[in-house]
C-alpha cells in the first residue's frame, strides 16, 4: 500500500521506521553509505534540507523507493477513501519496496554529503 508524504513530518517517520524495521542502527546505515552516524541523524531529523539524490541514495540502501504518482490519474476507490478519510498511521511493512541495490554494500555513494 501507498502512503502519500504531505508534509516533511511525515518523510521524517517513514525514513526512521524504515530503518528500524531493517534492523539497522544510524551507525549501520551511516557506515553502508560511507557517512558518519551524524549525517544520518540529522537526515532524519531534517530531510527537507537533504539533496534528492541523497535521499534516493538513503531510500536504496533501505530497500525502499520514492514514487511520484501523477495526482489525477485514475485510482482505486479504496484507496481514494482511504487518503481522505487520513487512512490513519502508515505502517512500514506498507511502503513499496525496491529490488536491493547492485553492488558490494560498501560502496560509497557518490555525490556530495
Amino acid at each position: 500500500m501507498d502512503y502519500p508524504v504531505a508534509i516533511i513530518g511525515q518523510l521524517k517517520q517513514y525514513l526512521r521506521s524504515l530503518r528500524k524495521a531493517r534492523g539497522m542502527t544510524q551507525a549501520d546505515l551511516a557506515k553502508r553509505l560511507g557517512v558518519g552516524q551524524s549525517r544520518i541523524a540529522d537526515i532524519e531529523a531534517n530531510p527537507g534540507a537533504v539533496s534528492v539524490e541523497q535521499l534516493l541514495q538513503v531510500l536504496a540502501r533501505l530497500n525502499a523507493q520514492l514514487v511520484v504518482r501523477d495526482g489525477q490519474a485514475p485510482t482505486d476507490a479504496a484507496s481514494v477513501a482511504s487518503v481522505e478519510q487520513g487512512g490513519g498511521t502508515p505502517r512500514v511493512e506498507d511502503v513499496a519496496t525496491a529490488p536491493p541495490v547492485p553492488g558490494d554494500e560498501s560502496d560509497s555513494p557518490k555525490g556530495q554529503w
